[in-house]
């Protein structure tokens, strides 16, 4: 039995997207707890040069509303990076669910041949839409999703491997 490219992409982005969600609430939840502003918690980082909790937060709804969208050959929506609050970044986090989730199976199966052009840091790099989804947007998407749980964790949010894999 194969699996689709759809069904290797979207619903595994709409369950990493949900389960940062509620680990947000249980971020604004312990800030008030520790009366923490919670500025602090979206503005924490794990290592001085590293991107705070907002940015991991901007680039792994940007990898799936990205993936999702070359995928189905259709447009990027752009999002201004411009999250300052908990409730700004639920409000992201939605947007990309809203948007992924309006696309169908139809859209993104039969695309693992899909010519996938990216233009990062001045260099273009080519995929196959195969080849893009499981070796650059997956680990990618993942990559910021467990920095983003990793950074909240560090700074004393009470979460654990049961919030970042969500119900199973």
């Amino acid at each position: 039995m194969s699996v689709s490219m759809y069904e290797a992409s979207i619903p595994v982005f709409v369950r990493g997207l949900k389960n940062l969600s509620a680990i947000l609430e249980k971020a604004v939840t312990n800030a008030e707890i520790r009366r923490i502003k919670p500025e602090v918690l979206v503005n924490a980082r794990l290592a001085p040069d590293m991107l705070p909790l907002s940015a991991q937060i901007q680039i792994l709804s940007d990898s799936a509303k990205g993936c999702a969208a070359r995928l189905a050959g259709v447009e990027v929506p752009s999002f201004a990076d411009a999250e300052v609050t908990f409730d700004d970044l639920q409000e992201r986090i939605e947007k990309t669910l809203t948007f992924i989730q309006g696309i169908a199976a139809a859209d993104i199966d039969g695309s693992e041949d899909r010519t996938v052009v990216l233009k990062i840091g001045g260099r273009e790099l080519s995929f196959t839409g195969k080849s893009y989804l499981l070796n650059f947007a997956m680990p990618n998407f993942y990559f910021h999703l467990t920095t983003a749980y990793a950074i909240l964790r560090h700074n004393g949010v009470d979460i654990g491997k049961r919030d970042y894999l969500g119900d199973i």
